[in-house]
């Protein structure tokens, strides 16, 4: 198996909903949660890190044919890198609304952590990947991380060749992602999946 769909959204553009609507065009899906279900992918992407293109991304990501949400989408330079015929898949939101989604539900864990010292390996993880690496040491003041969303964004869509990306907003449903990967719509609705219980409760863990 190989990359297929390269995820460059940050977490909160709708990727927990992706990622159901990835596996149901059977694309299994890589996200966030599947470092929650593999503690030791944790290790591999902090290695990731160090190790800059010599990486070996099959060691994550033999088992997938796409990826979104952190930690992939952090890396999503090196990943079109290590699968050319890869496309893109740039979830976005408006980004008043995205900050206040992060807020509400990633921040805590990724700014300051599970208490759990089993969840060391993540939030070492968290703390080099996105907090350090990506948000450039500053996960918590409002206004330089709309900044910085925005910034991505625009990075996104100005190095990825048309053709091969795909800007996909918050309820735009199957019919511009099916095109873009050329299956057919399945019968069901678009998945809209919002986990923020979920990291309320874990969190609170």
């Amino acid at each position: 198996m190989s990359l297929q769909v390269i995820g460059a959204g940050w977490a909160r553009t709708g990727t927990t909903s992706m990622k159901q609507a990835l596996e149901l065009l059977g694309l299994p899906c890589h996200h966030m949660h599947e470092v929650f279900d593999h503690p030791e992918q944790a290790d591999l992407f902090r290695e990731a890190l160090k190790a800059g293109p010599d990486f070996d991304w099959e060691r994550i990501y033999a088992d997938y044919s796409a990826t979104v949400d952190w930690p992939g989408s952090v890396f999503w330079r090196e990943l079109l890198a290590a699968y050319p015929e890869a496309k893109v898949l740039l979830t976005v939101r408006e980004p008043e609304r995205w900050f206040a989604s992060y807020h509400a539900t990633v921040y805590r864990p990724i700014a300051l952590g599970w208490g759990d010292p089993a969840a060391d390996g993540w939030n070492a993880m968290a703390q080099e990947v996105v907090v350090q690496h990506l948000l450039g040491g500053e996960p918590h003041d409002r206004e330089r991380l709309i900044s910085a969303f925005e910034r991505h964004n625009e990075e996104v869509r100005a190095s990825v060749p048309a053709d091969r990306l795909l800007v996909h907003h918050v309820g735009d449903g199957w019919e511009p992602l099916c095109a873009f990967l050329d299956r057919p719509v399945p019968p069901q609705p678009f998945p809209h999946l919002n986990d923020r219980a979920g990291w309320g409760s874990r969190a609170a863990d």
